[in-house]
């Protein structure tokens, strides 16, 4: 049965959600992680540790996460992701020992975020749009903010009126009910049911060819593996990059709740700190990635790395000055700009390593980035044990955040395959334009 429109919104309604859900429930942790503090009186870095390690398990599995949508698709992926994600948050409850912690948080959460947030979407969300890949994903990602600003409300509410292993049940029952039954819908690529990327009609022979996006023929013609990836410079550039991003996303992110807290702020302040800053995610995807359609992915990496430089910089000045125009200006720096970064993650491996590898190749370069993503909370959280404060610890952020762009620039995807609004740059018989497959 034909649909009125493009079977691509559909999946990107599906991607909406699941990572509304899905990633503000990973995101949760940060608001958890006050109250098991107060409770059983652990050290910081002990407790933010077990965030970090779930990302080091999601490291680990990141490779077979890519390896099985290249062969079994979407579907399985999510469903796998759904019900790993659940398992740890309805097993939380129960903790009484760190190590219940890294098993439920860490490791069942950790896993299950890798399938259901950024990285399992960008696996497969690239194949079904060309021209508009930048908008389609920034639309798809902004969920994560939509639903920010009333999940995590909500969970903190939970938490202060029932409590942290309420709040963590209820919103493993939200996981599994929601997310299980609509990502059947989902499908690797438009050409498994007889479209093409972008809803264009099926070329014909007679037709006239389209432009060519492809900068560089000898590399877009080469058959990528991961192996033949892992010999290129520009692979560990990305890795280098991705390493990087996370590394001062999550840093952050886990660590800033309770650093307003520390400096005086109220819990109210720094709980709407953490939504709003995912709630002006969604512009600033949006339009960030639109952007990298028309300039490149390049600038709006770069973009995205001076947000968090500027976050850094506004945090560590309110050690000094506790004031909310700073928190302002942290939140907007973090949310319209920093935010940015995951609206062009998949379309920057893609275009350089396009194939029917693409997700192993993808799910490797995150091996590196989940690293940098558990390095951040972890080397954040010992730097204030060891110093008794954390300039230090962003101070570190603010220079993790120069070299990430600086290696984007290194890989050069543009350099590769011209983004639609540089196509006019593209020397004429290059070749046609790639499939995506």
């Amino acid at each position: 049965m034909r649909l009125p429109f493009f079977y691509g919104w559909i999946i990107i309604a599906v991607t909406f959600v699941t990572m509304a859900i899905g990633v503000n429930a990973r995101t949760s942790f940060s608001l958890l992680f006050p109250p098991i503090i107060d409770e059983f009186g652990w050290e910081r870095g002990v407790t933010a540790g077990a965030f970090s390690f779930g990302f080091l398990v999601s490291a680990a599995v990141s490779p077979l996460i890519g390896r099985m949508m290249d062969r079994t698709g979407p579907r399985t992926v999510m469903e796998l992701g759904v019900v790993l994600m659940a398992a740890g948050l309805l097993l939380a409850p129960l903790t009484t020992q760190p190590w219940h912690l890294y098993l439920t948080i860490g490791v069942l959460v950790g896993s299950g975020s890798i399938c259901l947030g950024y990285s399992g979407q960008s696996l497969y969300l690239p194949n079904w749009f060309n021209r508009r890949r930048g908008l389609a994903i920034g639309l798809a990602f902004a969920g994560v903010g939509l639903c920010s600003i009333s999940l995590l409300p909500w969970m903190q509410h939970m938490i202060e009126q029932t409590g942290w292993r309420t709040a963590c049940t209820a919103m493993g029952i939200v996981v599994l009910v929601v997310l299980a039954p609509i990502n059947l819908l989902l499908r690797k690529r438009p050409e498994d049911i007889g479209l093409q990327p972008d809803g264009d009609a099926t070329p014909s022979a007679s037709s006239a060819q389209p432009i060519s996006n492809i900068v560089d023929p000898d590399w877009a013609s080469v058959d990528w593996t991961l192996g033949r990836a892992l010999r290129t410079a520009r692979f560990w550039w990305l890795a280098v990059g991705y390493f990087c991003g996370l590394y001062i996303w999550y840093a952050v992110q886990v660590h800033q709740t309770k650093y307003l807290l520390d400096i005086g702020f109220s819990p109210g302040v720094a709980v709407w700190a953490l939504g709003a800053v995912s709630l002006l995610g969604i512009p600033g995807q949006i339009v960030l990635g639109h952007l990298s359609d028309r300039i490149g992915r390049e600038w709006i990496w770069s973009a995205s790395c001076l947000g968090f430089a500027i976050c850094y910089a506004a945090l560590i000045a309110m050690a000094e000055l506790p004031t909310l125009m700073l928190v302002y200006v942290m939140v907007l720096a973090q949310g319209v700009l920093g935010y940015g970064l995951t609206s062009i993650m998949g379309a920057v491996v893609v275009e350089i390593f396009q194939g029917k590898n693409y997700g192993s190749i993808f799910g490797t370069v995150m091996l590196a980035a989940i690293v940098g993503g558990a390095a951040g909370p972890w080397v954040t959280g010992i730097l204030h044990d060891v110093s008794g404060n954390y300039n230090l610890a962003f101070a570190i952020g603010i220079a993790v955040s120069g070299l990430s762009a600086l290696a984007i620039w290194m890989a050069s995807p543009g350099k590769i395959r011209a983004v639609a609004g540089q196509l006019h740059n593209v020397k004429a018989g290059a070749g046609a334009i790639s499939s995506g497959r």
